[in-house]
């Protein structure tokens, strides 16, 4: 301390009374009132009086409160690098690790050096192969294992049905594509692909449009299983998918917009719930699902309709993030590798009905073969994700397919398999390799692609 106590405490006789009362002390105060004392410096720290605290003064007001403009910033002068120094910072202006005034300095000098810039362009292209750019996606597997994760360590008191969890995925991996749609994403042009009897067919409609027609078709399923048809008296008349979105598009007296997610989202859950809630009465589901569920002309098992419907989903919502220019990942391997069984499983019958009208050749063989009987198979098999080998029975859908009786070997990619079946494959063009009766292969392609609809 500077000397105004000594270390017993006393101040050397001076009463402090005293010394404050005196003029002139501490300030100069004087007889002055003390709170017309203080001018805003720090130079006054007084005591307001005896037993009273010390006065501390205010923080001092910023330039941007006192209404005073602000001071003139003089712009940094250009940097005068010789040209050694420039092309020397090149590395580092294509990791863009230079400071601004630098990379000014370096794009002012490659607007009037060739040599440079190509140099920082040859630089600039290796940093993108050093980093490619990596989809924000998350993985599609990723929501299963979550679940799995949560599920080893506490069990669902209802579970879904392995049969649903497809159509489950394939729903959520949708609405979490829509959610950030504005206006403009929901209006955007939609071309829907299928193939007809004479070749690709196609429907021009907007991604609201889309979603429309998903919702009545998953009603196909919601009323067999007792739920509320969500299009009413609209579509009532209309039994198969396609008539039903048409008369959907018909009655509405606007193009659909973005309302149409909620009634779409609240009726895939209640799809989902109610298949969980009707399996856990049954204990495995397996009555439930070997309900039948009509499309109009034909009828599936609820179990594969759940499937046809998340293969659908898959595809339709492939077909909206292309017309967003918006990527979108395949299934799970181990879903994808249901939807290719079920498509698989109905190869036979609608290779008979093509043959039935004259669009497959005759049915072959020794003789014809009765149920359960083995007869000419061709070999399907499937690469890549959710791959697999099917043996397909090529003279009736009541036989059973037989390596003994092979006579055709088709092998495919995963994906194209599924895109052939969704009618956005020309038959022609998918087979990666083939091998035997051309005829069969033909036969069992167009099958494939006859699979697709609207």
């Amino acid at each position: 301390m500077s000397g105004a106590y000594d270390e017993h405490g006393d101040n050397g006789g001076r009463d402090e009374r005293d010394e404050r009362d005196t003029p002139g002390a501490r300030g100069d105060r004087g007889d002055r009132d003390e709170k017309d004392t203080y001018d805003g410096s720090e130079a006054y720290r007084g005591v307001g009086g005896p037993g009273r605290a010390p006065r501390i003064p205010l923080p001092r007001a910023s330039v941007e409160d006192g209404g005073r403009p602000l001071p003139a910033v003089e712009p940094a002068a250009p940097l005068a690098l010789e040209h050694h120094v420039l092309t020397s910072l090149l590395g580092a202006w294509a990791l863009a690790a230079c400071s601004p005034e630098e990379a000014t300095a370096v794009e002012e000098h490659l607007g009037d050096c060739g040599a440079c810039a190509e140099e920082a362009l040859r630089l600039r292209d290796a940093v993108g192969l050093l980093q490619r750019p990596e989809s924000l996606d998350l993985d599609p597997a990723l929501r299963t294992r979550v679940l799995e994760g949560c599920l080893e360590r506490r069990p669902p008191r209802i579970p879904v049905p392995e049969w649903a969890t497809p159509y489950d995925a394939e729903t959520a991996r949708l609405d979490a594509l829509l959610q950030d749609f504005g206006d403009s994403e929901w209006h955007a042009p939609v071309r829907l692909r299928w193939f007809g009897d004479d070749g690709t067919a196609s429907r021009r409609t907007t991604v609201a449009g889309v979603i429309a027609h998903l919702l009545t078709v998953d009603g196909l399923v919601g009323v067999a299983l007792g739920l509320p048809d969500p299009l009413g008296e609209i579509t009532a008349r209309a039994p198969a998918p396609a008539s039903r979105t048409e008369a959907y598009w018909r009655a509405s007296h606007y193009p659909p917009t973005r309302a149409v997610r909620a009634p779409w989202r609240e009726q895939s859950h209640a799809l989902v719930r109610t298949v969980a809630f009707t399996g856990s009465t049954g204990g495995t589901g397996g009555g439930t699902g070997r309900m039948p569920v009509s499309y109009g002309d034909f009828e599936l098992p609820l179990r594969d309709a759940m499937l046809d419907r998340a293969f659908e989903c898959w595809v339709h919502a492939e077909d909206i993030a292309e017309a967003v220019d918006y990527p979108y990942e395949p299934p799970s391997p181990r879903h994808l590798n249901r939807m290719i069984d079920l498509a698989a499983r109905l190869l036979p019958g609608v290779l008979a009905a093509r043959r039935r009208a004259g669009l497959a050749a005759p049915a072959g063989g020794r003789h014809l073969v009765a149920a359960g009987e083995p007869g000419r198979s061709l070999r399907l098999e499937i690469e890549g994700s959710g791959g697999g080998e099917w043996l397909i029975p090529l003279d009736s859908p009541a036989a059973v397919g037989s390596a003994d009786h092979e006579v055709a070997h088709v092998a495919l990619d995963g994906v194209e398999f599924c895109r052939l079946a969704a009618g956005h494959v020309p038959p022609a063009e998918a087979a990666a390799g083939q091998v035997g009766d051309r005829e069969a292969i033909r036969d069992v392609l167009f099958a494939a692609a006859s699979l697709s609809r609207m």
